[in-house]
């Protein structure tokens, strides 16, 4: 089984430009109303679809309200990551923090209004 997640959104370019600059996501497929995006290692995919297109089915012509969703992105580079976007003025979200339970990450959110939470997975401290 493979998951694609997708965003029913007017903001193609504005998605596409987000992930593939920010993000170093590729691009699987594209025409005039849709687009599929690849992360680096090409693992996983994510799609975005105009509202209302006439080839589409009506279940997936209501466009996403920006609220309710999130995405996270499992990465070793984390600090990495996070001075890169904060070099290219990127708003952070949530700043760069490790949790007790192990986790060390901070998110972002993309032009749909979608949180992405870029994570480093660890144990946690005993």
């Amino acid at each position: 089984m493979k998951l694609n997640a997708g965003v029913i959104t007017e903001k193609l370019a504005e998605s596409k430009a987000f992930y593939s600059d920010n993000l170093g996501f590729g691009v699987t497929f594209e025409n005039e109303f849709y687009l599929l995006m690849h992360t680096p290692n090409k693992q996983a995919e994510l799609s975005f679809l105009l509202p209302d297109h006439p080839t589409q089915q009506p279940f997936f012509h209501t466009a996403y309200n920006g609220s309710g969703m999130y995405l996270t992105i499992e990465m070793d580079e984390v600090d990495t990551l996070y001075d890169e976007l904060k070099k290219k003025g990127v708003e952070i979200k949530i700043e760069l923090r490790d949790e007790p339970w192990g986790d060390r990450h901070f998110s972002i959110e993309d032009p749909n209004g979608v949180g992405i939470d870029i994570v480093k997975y660890s144990a946690p401290d005993q």
